[in-house]
């Protein structure tokens, strides 16, 4: 078992991922979040998939899925939805009970997103293509920590649902930062601060691999397409 805690009776959860897949990593947050038991499945990424994986997840084929009792649910963001509706007894909830707040939540949940999806393109890309993909990222970015403000954690004083949804893109930010000539630092200093806050919690701590884990990951991936 990858966690302890409480669950519904007779529950059995495995979660398929990748090692470094900050999708994956955000559903192993919440889990632990949670102290919801369940089973860790690695998989493979750049190889033949799994028949399991491929059975799971029939339409994108890809990680993250957790089954739970053998029943499949896809993509990261859903889970994690699914994990607060699935075991409202749990060690505690990631979203707002506020119907108001939750949507919020999962807005900026999903906006978060676009860090790792302008930052792939970022060491995919050169010359003016890769320019403007480092503005829309820094926009990003700042659009991030308008948001954050002040404040402890993206709801408040409670590390929650966009708190476990970004946090796993920080390790990926010192490459972004290199390939596109940045510093996330001095355009984002309260996005940053909170990066490292998180990273105190042990559930981030246990989840996360260090940048240049990551950067080592990137670098095969640039191999893997022949990206120079």
């Amino acid at each position: 078992m990858a966690s302890s805690g409480d669950s519904n009776k007779g529950d059995q959860l495995v979660l398929l991922d990748f090692w470094v897949s900050p999708f994956g990593q955000r559903c192993r947050i919440a889990l632990a979040e949670k102290a919801i038991p369940y089973e860790y499945s690695e998989q493979e990424l750049l190889g033949t998939k799994s028949d399991l994986l491929l059975r799971s997840n029939p339409i994108h084929k890809k990680i993250p899925v957790l089954l739970h009792n053998d029943r499949p649910i896809c993509e990261s963001l859903i889970i994690l939805n699914y994990l607060d509706e699935a075991f409202p007894s749990a060690a505690r909830s990631l979203l707002p009970s506020d119907p108001y707040a939750r949507a919020q939540a999962r807005f900026w949940a999903a906006y978060a997103d676009k860090i790792y999806e302008l930052g792939t393109k970022l060491w995919k890309l050169k010359g003016d293509a890769a320019a403007q993909t480092k503005e829309e990222l820094v926009r990003v970015l700042k659009n991030l920590d308008g948001e954050l403000g002040e404040k402890e954690y993206f709801g408040g004083e409670e590390f929650g649902f966009v708190d476990v949804a970004a946090v796993t893109f920080v390790p990926w930010l010192p490459s972004y930062e290199r390939y596109g000539g940045f510093s996330a630092e001095e355009i984002a200093p309260r996005l940053a601060a909170w990066g490292r806050r998180c990273g105190e919690r042990e559930s981030v701590a246990k989840s996360l691999y260090p940048p240049e884990k990551v950067d080592e990951f990137i670098n095969l991936l640039k191999k893997t397409y022949g990206i120079e």
